[in-house]
């Protein structure tokens, strides 16, 4: 057995920190600090502290699981893989390909994302394949590729933020979410920088600014507009900035002028001292940033509320400049790196489109087939659950817990079970799981080998640190298998191999030349340093590690064919990556959420994460510690409401949308909206957010609108009370 440390990441949020992790006597791992990673500098939550807590017999699955006669049982691996072969056969003979669908995760190592992808529309010839990263950052991912040609989730390192001399944090509980990125504002302010957070509840995040902003759900799109009237209004734009290096101001500038003070104070509920309070503390500064997260971008209008902030950004000429500019904090582990090779329903290798024939050909020819015979973009996230049962008749699902984390779960959950055939593969038995006609055990994030990229845009090497039990398989393992038994191998293991480092390889040639170049980047650099950030698009005659003073921040800067690329810290400094250079100013105007207040649904639902769960919970819901500091779900309300409402804090209360009622404790806090209530989304059952949660799309990055929708409150056991 292996005794040494072994120096990997944390297997959760995106900013993957770095641990050490070191066998245990007796079974498991002990995590210990790793102060070398710039990113968490050894700090880590009490997520990241408990992970090995999930390796422990007992709590995760070791072995394939087949239904009897409507009861899951042990069954031996040929028989689940032939199981799931002769499923997704049978929808395809009698129904077509698209009757066979495929939903991935953001966990997804970056091998895994991209054989599945490749496993779905070479070997099963379906155009069916979304994930669940649809639902973290997709409005923010269109709203970056129409305003900069490109999409990465931080444009810079943070190890920037504390340099700035300004952060705008839209929608983000930075302290609860990814707690070790906390010292970033920290040590902004204490470098004389100023924090502005925007956010309906006064969060743990909140309580460390320096300007607090509490707009009502939804509207996060008329604030920016709001903001960017005033930047206009009081001569603060960079003209020569817009001039220089942008397009579309004059029509993105006229919206913003349609959004006065005092029109959007009455939208958002932000008084206008404040909104001019804003302006001047993002402006005055020489350098400053506007970040947002699931706040803003969780909406029907997502995209453009993104692209409002941009445009803040860019009118001001806070963009392509060191210590300037638009981001996104990506959510999910390997969120980044999840949705730029393949398993996106739009999107092939390398971050390149479906729909481009040089991409298609590219792509095609790595793989070996016909351009013609790979399929055209499919179904996004809610669309492909929505249909299943119906067009959809059996679902490959691979690390995603959709019955707790999609909107209008209840619905969801019922499409799931009308499917002829599920197949799961994950770590634990979740809820999604428990529907399955065959469920497989696979391995964990310290049991594989594996690249992932974080919200920075550094793709890191996540090494093995211990032996899978007996019984457990890797989903490249299973991928292999199954494009075996569907006639895919012909003999040959080469187009589905195991070896995480080989599957590596091949993407490294699917995605040269694309937007997320991974080409110049391989296990031995990822090995020997801190992570080398896309794009990358060449190694260097020797492979050797190169450690350059300061990395060049072109979007594509040069290396020499003896000289490692460097990787790209910062992009766009030089120029951004549309066809012109030019970064692109967006027109949007404000619209109401997509369901609005009334008098039978009058108050406003947000959802979001508490610190010690995790997503969908299905892993940290395992872990006895994170569980007695986070044991159940709530409603948190105002007291002003909870007054109305007839109910005292701990009391059990209803919350009941058009989509459906859940009952958990009230949580009676000052810290939010008297018109808003707030539930964290990790459990499910009776107290399952999502139930309530409203599906409508954004109409560009088809992200459904999580943050807003109209409930109303009833107290337990009675009639509805006067609202």
């Amino acid at each position: 057995m292996q005794t040494s440390a072994t120096p990997t990441h944390c297997p959760y949020c995106a900013l993957q920190c770095g641990m050490n992790l070191t066998p245990a006597p007796g079974g498991g791992a002990e995590v210990s600090e790793r102060a070398d990673f710039p990113v968490n500098r050894g700090a880590l939550c009490g997520k990241g502290r408990t992970a090995p807590a999930l390796l422990a017999p007992g709590v995760r699955l070791t072995s394939p699981l087949v239904r009897r006669a409507g009861v899951l049982e042990p069954a031996g691996w040929d028989e689940a893989l032939d199981r799931i072969a002769e499923g997704l056969s049978q929808a395809r003979a009698g129904y077509g390909p698209d009757a066979c669908g495929v939903f991935g995760g953001g966990g997804l190592t970056n091998e895994k994302a991209y054989a599945l992808g490749k496993f779905a529309r070479v070997v099963l010839g379906t155009s069916q394949i979304d994930y669940n990263g649809r639902f973290c950052m997709s409005s923010a991912a269109a709203g970056g590729i129409r305003a900069f040609g490109l999409d990465r989730g931080l444009p810079f390192p943070l190890a920037d933020i504390p340099r700035t001399g300004c952060v705008i944090l839209v929608g983000s509980n930075l302290a609860e979410t990814m707690p070790p990125a906390l010292r970033y504002l920290t040590e902004l302010k204490e470098n004389g920088g100023t924090l502005i957070v925007i956010d309906p509840r006064r969060t743990r995040t909140a309580e460390q600014a320096d300007l607090h902003l509490a707009p009502r759900p939804g509207t996060d799109l008329a604030l920016a507009l709001g903001l960017l009237h005033l930047v206009v209004a009081e001569g603060r734009t960079d003209d020569a900035f817009i001039d220089a290096r942008t397009s579309g101001w004059e029509e993105a500038r006229a919206a913003a002028m349609a959004h006065w003070p005092e029109y959007v104070e009455r939208i958002t509920g932000v008084p206008v001292p404040l909104l001019r309070e804003t302006v001047r503390l993002f402006c005055e500064p020489e350098t400053a940033m506007v970040l947002t997260a699931r706040g803003p971008e969780q909406q029907a209008k997502g995209t453009d509320t993104v692209s409002a902030w941009i445009n803040l950004c860019l009118a001001t000429g806070r963009a392509g400049r060191p210590l300037s500019g638009y981001g996104c904090l990506t959510g999910q582990g390997n969120g980044q790196g999840g949705r730029e090779h393949g398993q996106k329903a739009d999107q092939l290798p390398g971050y390149r489109k479906l729909t481009d024939p040089a991409a298609r050909r590219h792509v095609a020819e790595v793989w070996g087939v016909d351009p013609d015979t790979l399929p055209g973009p499919g179904r996004s996230a809610y669309e492909l659950l929505d249909a299943l049962g119906t067009d959809i008749r059996a679902l490959l699902l691979m690390g995603s817990n959709p019955v707790v984390s999609a909107p209008r779960a209840a619905h969801v959950e019922e499409r799931l079970r009308a499917l002829d055939f599920l197949a799961v593969a994950d770590v634990v038995l979740s809820e999604t799981a428990g529907l399955a006609d065959v469920v497989l055990p696979v391995t964990q994030w310290a049991e594989e080998t594996g690249t992932t990229t974080n919200l920075e845009g550094r793709v890191l090497l996540r090494r093995r640190a211990l032996t899978p039990p007996p019984g457990v398989r890797s989903d490249l393992e299973v991928l292999h298998g199954l494009a075996d038994r569907l006639g895919a191998e012909s003999g040959s293991a080469k187009g589905f191999p195991t070896d995480p480092e080989e599957v590596f390889e091949e993407l490294r040639r699917a995605s040269a030349g694309g937007p997320a170049d991974y080409s110049g980047i391989t296990y031995g650099r990822l090995a020997r340093g801190e992570g080398v950030f896309w794009p990358c698009p060449t190694t260097g005659a020797a492979d050797t590690r190169a450690e350059p003073a300061e990395p060049t921040g072109s979007a594509t800067p040069t290396g020499s064919p003896a000289t490692p690329h460097p990787g790209t810290p910062r992009l766009f400094l030089d120029r951004f990556a549309t066809e012109d250079g030019r970064a692109r100013f967006a027109g949007v105007s404000y619209r109401a959420v997509a369901e609005e207040p009334d008098a039978e649904y009058p108050v406003l639902l947000t959802t979001g994460r508490v610190v010690a769960q995790y997503q969908s919970g299905a892993q940290t819901r395992r872990v006895a510690e994170l569980n007695a500091a986070a044991p159940g779900p709530f409603v948190e309300m105002h007291p002003r409401l909870a007054e109305r409402l007839g109910a005292a804090d701990g009391d059990t209360v209803a919350v009941v949308s058009r989509r459906g009622r859940v009952v958990a404790p009230a949580r009676v806090t000052s810290t939010i909206r008297p018109d808003t209530v707030f539930m964290p989304f990790h459990w499910p059952g009776e107290g399952r957010a999502n139930t309530l949660t409203n599906p409508a799309l954004d109409p560009t990055s088809r992200m459904p609108e999580f943050k807003a929708c109209a409930v109303r409150l009833e107290t337990v056991g009675e009639a509805p009370a006067t609202r």
